[in-house]
């Protein structure tokens, strides 16, 4: 049952009715009736609201602002601070002693079977400790002479050209030789250059120590070759 109204009038249908506090409700058969109240309540609300030019509240922009421009900051002084040129405190660049210790062998030598001056098979492995020098692009007398009058007693110095012919002993003390099918290039996969000579350093085991790949002053290749008497 609905509650009665301020004069004692109950809801006809006994649906709950209103607090007794906002007196008698009357709801008029026009609209236009409400006018006055709806311009109060316009005016009540606008008072409340801010108009379209205020703001509702400061902007704070100034933290977030100033946030980026420090990371900004200290981003750019990182990167200086990598790419700047840097220099010892004596102003001098550090030199790094050149190692003294044994080379690790490239690889084995293989088993090849090259032709002497008189047409003889000779093999390689029969020769070794040996510095195997290709002159088949360069005979490059002066650079073979060089590392013949160096190689300590025991190790064989031997030119080799590829094709059948040996070809002449140019230089004293070193015994030339032939390779027929050019297995040597082929094993190192190198093409000859005109005007270079290519030197292999074999120790006594039969392993590669070390390929010149042009063949020049001793102080390249000179502590290795001393190094294969042992």
């Amino acid at each position: 049952m609905g509650v009665p109204d301020a004069d004692g009038q109950g809801p006809p249908d006994g649906l709950p009715g209103l607090p007794p506090e906002w007196g008698r409700v009357v709801v008029p058969d026009d609209a236009s009736a409400l006018a006055d109240e709806a311009r109060q309540v316009r005016r009540e609300l606008r008072r409340v609201r801010p108009g379209p030019g205020r703001r509702a509240g400061p902007a704070r922009l100034g933290l977030p602002v100033l946030i980026l421009l420090v990371s900004v900051l200290v981003t750019l002084a990182g990167l200086a601070a990598v790419t700047w040129p840097r220099t010892t405190r004596s102003g001098v660049p550090t030199v790094l002693p050149r190692s003294t210790t044994a080379p690790q062998p490239v690889g084995p030598l293989p088993a090849l079977d090259l032709v002497g001056a008189d047409d003889t098979p000779v093999p390689l492995r029969s020769l070794l400790p040996a510095m195997i020098i290709l002159v088949d692009a360069c005979a490059c007398a002066e650079q073979v002479g060089t590392a013949a009058r160096a190689a300590p007693p025991g190790v064989t110095v031997v030119t080799v050209t590829e094709g059948r012919s040996a070809g002449p002993a140019s230089v004293p003390g070193v015994r030339p030789l032939g390779d027929p099918a050019g297995g040597l290039r082929s094993y190192l996969h190198l093409s000859p250059h005109p005007g270079t000579a290519v030197a292999l350093l074999v120790d006594r085991q039969g392993s590669l120590v070390r390929v010149v790949p042009e063949l020049g002053p001793l102080s390249d290749y000179g502590a290795d070759l001393a190094r294969l008497r042992g």
